[in-house]
């Protein structure tokens, strides 16, 4: 189902109301800046990263095709926008894992769930580009497989078969250091 609220937002901005794309951003800078926030692990950067989609997304936004959601198409602009910004500072940076105990864990079991914690960042550190998106999207942000095509465009199908790679390859990873389910 497509937001027709957000292709008027658009047609209205491109007729000239500025408010038009201060509701877009106002809409959609949270979870852009938290996509940002999750690859570059840094607040200033995922910022400075927000901002600049926010930027292209207005310089570009004659180009937006209204057979797809705006949602979809901004959040591409910014996994580019993140992936070239990690590329140009060339950090290696952490994604959250959100291994933890459900309960007040003992000292023990925090520190063993930071450790888990730990290796599994590493392990989704060492995957392509391409499967670590999918594992962010489908694990970290929640995306269905449908979703995850349209932002990453690619089929439905390329979606599953890297999603299902990525996987064997952590497993591969965790189970060359030893952690296993």
């Amino acid at each position: 189902m497509r937001d027709h609220a957000d292709a008027e937002l658009v047609r209205a901005c491109l007729s000239g109301n500025q408010k038009a794309f201060e509701v877009l951003v106002r809409k959609y800078e949270k979870p852009i800046y938290n996509l940002a926030l999750r690859m570059l692990k840094d607040p200033d950067d995922a910022a400075d990263v927000a901002q600049t989609v926010f930027v292209k997304a207005y310089q570009k936004l004659d180009s937006f095709d209204e057979a797809h959601e705006f949602f979809s198409w901004v959040y591409r602009i910014a996994i580019n926008e993140s992936i070239n910004f990690k590329k140009r500072t060339k950090r290696l940076d952490e994604y959250e894992s959100g291994v933890t105990a459900a309960l007040a864990p003992t000292q023990e079991q925090a520190h063993g769930a930071e450790v888990l914690r730990d290796e599994m960042i590493d392990a989704i550190e060492r995957l392509t580009m391409d499967y670590q998106m999918v594992i962010v999207l489908r694990h970290f942000h929640d995306f269905s497989y449908d979703e995850m095509a349209e932002v990453l465009s690619i089929p439905e199908k390329t979606v599953k078969s890297r999603l299902f790679t990525a996987r064997e390859k952590l497993k591969e990873i965790l189970s060359a250091k030893g952690i296993t389910r």
